[in-house]
């Protein structure tokens, strides 16, 4: 598995400038489409979350894998990803740190502005949120931002493990449908147990303060962002690549 792990970070180290640029921006929208689709369906259902909060949680969180399962598919850039394939490269002496942070740098920008076209262009402007949805996404927007530091810092250790050990998954498999079934289930986990991913906030935060809610920039990038982005590359780089890396390592 580390050999395949290797290989796709090796890869993603030869694109040039504009293919990280297309491919990160895919990547973001993708995330996004996934977390649109699931504020549609389950902000319609005010009544059902009154009564049975959990089930509306459930359902978000099986609607919300479509973008991974995109990105996946489609071979697109997503930084939370590669914060546990690029590290293993490192370690095995395949390129430099340079390198890494090259990667880190353009995926996280331009997977930023995918996730913040999505909102504001299909989220806000398309008109497709009615009051009730836009109520459910700004209290979205604002539990997240009133998240203590360390809390969010935590749920995003949490939830980067899951969803790298859902690519991870992902590419043992050369079969498509194996690949969807194999990321639905740890990411359906996340979503409905609420921890914090940093490219989804690109997409729900911004579309919440877009629809009116009460959250500054300072709220969303030094009280979430900041927080949720060190805690996935914890999450992704520490528990799935370096603890896979040596845990393959002969003695």
């Amino acid at each position: 598995m580390i050999t395949r792990i290797n290989a796709i970070a090796i890869k993603k180290t030869k694109y040039t400038n504009k293919q990280l640029v297309i491919l990160s921006f895919l990547g973001g929208a993708f995330i996004a489409f996934g977390g649109l689709l699931s504020v549609l369906v389950t902000g319609n259902m005010p009544s059902v979350l009154s009564v049975h909060p959990g089930l509306v949680k459930l359902l978000f969180g099986a609607l919300f894998p479509l973008g991974l399962i995109l990105v996946a598919l489609m071979e697109v850039e997503l930084f939370t990803g590669n914060n546990s394939y690029m590290i293993v490269g490192v370690l095995r002496g395949e390129f430099s740190l340079n390198k890494l942070i090259r990667n880190f740098t353009w995926v996280y920008l331009f997977n930023f502005f995918g996730a913040l076209f999505v909102a504001v262009c299909f989220g806000y402007y398309s008109e497709l949120l009615n009051e009730a949805q836009e109520r459910f996404v700004m209290n979205i927007g604002v539990v997240k931002t009133s998240l203590n530091v360390e809390v969010a810092f935590l749920r995003a250790v949490a939830c980067n493990w899951l969803v790298c050990l859902a690519l991870w998954m992902a590419a043992r498999t050369e079969s498509f449908s194996a690949k969807v079934i194999v990321i639905w289930f740890p990411i359906m986990a996340f979503v409905a147990m609420g921890f914090e991913h940093s490219i989804a906030n690109m997409f729900f935060i911004p579309l919440a303060m877009l629809c009116g809610a009460d959250i500054s920039f300072y709220d969303f990038l030094i009280g979430n962002l900041l927080p949720v982005t060190l805690g996935n590359n914890i999450g992704g780089g520490i528990f799935v690549g370096v603890l896979h890396y040596y845990a393959s390592r002969k003695l």
